[in-house]
């Protein structure tokens, strides 16, 4: 299995700056700056069909091509590594593998747009991993890969490391810009968008993790390469996807884009633990829809997941069982989300609370038939909501009614949770 990623992965130590050069690393920045026009890296990503993969699977290159060859300076670049979406660590192991690979990307995208500013947005529970960047931003501008004048190409970036004050939504891209600024991490609907007026109105490019690692790769290898990495032909790359729930080998693996659901279960994953059975799954944290076990052998990528209805999110798959109360499970996410709602708009603020209400009192035994077609109503209702947390926080109960009603009518009638009750 081809590892790009994680090629440098070792299971006790991050790879060091030497072990990372030793492999071509700094390699695609030293041929870009001051030889290739940043239109050219531009199209190289384009070409190279690489989505974002933070979970809105937007082309990298055309959102660097959104950057005005006129636009004002200072322009800035955002690594986001808040990853708070449940069930989702890919962006913390990388950071621990290989975070080189990370800093690379970031000095080759600003150099795409011209930024001479960048800064890794952190959850702030990940103290361990804002250490390790910051002590290899410093090794990467002694050995002259950042800092002023990089390679003598007249292209100055400099990196800092910003940790969030710890909320989910700081996630969200344009309310992630309001968190740097040191104001309430609310959305802004655009337009503009961040490209032309985002961190103190000046153009800004915000990439998650996953995304900027791929970035040395195509500029090295090329978008042809990059592109036949895939499983399926819609698609390119590898893709970290995450396990977590009651398998073997739980963890974090990088896979052709586009690997079916059950090899990542069965053959990386070690499949389920003995005497658990797979139910369903949400297919990329705790913001997708679970799936019936109609597409347990789906392709896992964008293109594929789109046309089902489901999204591939951040692909870290969370795998539930038989044994499992799917109504509880999807009361819990609802718990998180309705606590990390912002509060700026009235669908998320207010609907959140209230669906997390009915779904409790279904748990608890004290469910009414009238509650399925409220929650319904609710999930449609949260979709005018100012940003993607409350659509998001909605996808398991909506998807929940249309899989597993069964299950939630079993509360109702039994008037207490079936599976408590199986002891």
């Amino acid at each position: 299995m081809t590892q790009v990623l994680f090629k440098n992965r070792h299971p006790d130590r991050i790879a060091t700056l030497e072990e990372y050069r030793a492999g071509g690393g700094y390699d695609a920045l030293t041929a870009v700056l001051g030889k290739y026009p940043r239109s050219k890296v531009q199209q190289l990503a384009l070409d190279a069909v690489l989505l974002g993969r933070g979970g809105a699977g937007f082309p990298a290159g055309k959102k660097w091509m959104t950057v005005a060859e006129t636009a004002p300076f200072p322009r800035y670049m955002v690594c986001n590594a808040d990853e708070m979406e449940p069930g989702t660590f890919k962006d913390r192991v990388l950071i621990h593998t290989d975070p080189h690979q990370i800093i690379e990307g970031m000095v080759i995208v600003g150099y795409s747009v011209m930024a001479e500013r960048g800064i890794i947005f952190i959850r702030a529970s990940y103290e361990n991993a804002a250490r390790i960047l910051e002590r290899e931003i410093e090794r990467a501008t002694t050995a002259g890969f950042l800092g002023d004048n990089i390679l003598g190409s007249g292209f100055s970036m400099k990196i800092s490391v910003h940790r969030s004050a710890g909320r989910y939504i700081c996630g969200e891209n344009t309310a992630q810009i309001n968190a740097i600024q040191g104001k309430r991490a609310n959305p802004i609907q655009p337009p503009p968008y961040a490209t032309e007026k985002g961190l103190w109105n000046l153009p800004t490019v915000t990439h998650n993790v996953e995304t900027l690692a791929c970035v040395p790769h195509i500029i090295r290898n090329g978008p042809e390469w990059f592109k036949s990495l895939a499983a399926v032909p819609t698609a390119a790359g590898t893709k970290l996807y995450c396990v977590s729930g009651p398998v073997q080998h739980p963890g974090c693996f990088e896979l052709p884009m586009g690997t079916r659901l059950s090899d990542i279960i069965e053959k990386h994953a070690g499949g389920m633990r003995t005497g658990y059975t797979y139910k369903t799954c949400l297919p990329g944290g705790a913001s997708t829809r679970f799936l019936p076990r109609s597409l347990y052998d789906i392709e896992m990528d964008f293109d594929t997941m789109k046309k089902a209805g489901h999204r591939l999110g951040t692909g870290s798959i969370i795998v539930f069982d038989e044994k499992t109360c799917l109504v509880g499970a999807t009361l819990n996410m609802m718990e998180f989300f309705a606590r990390e709602s912002c509060g700026w708009c009235t669908p998320c603020r207010e609907g959140l609370p209230c669906m997390r209400d009915i779904l409790a009192r279904i748990e608890a035994g004290d469910g009414k038939p009238e509650d399925i077609p409220l929650l319904r109503q609710m999930s449609k209702y949260v979709w005018n909501s100012y940003c993607a947390l409350a659509p998001g926080a909605a996808s398991p109960v909506e998807s929940l009614l249309t899989y597993f009603e069964d299950e939630v009518q079993e509360h109702i009638h039994q008037h207490q949770c079936p599976f408590s009750s199986k002891g």
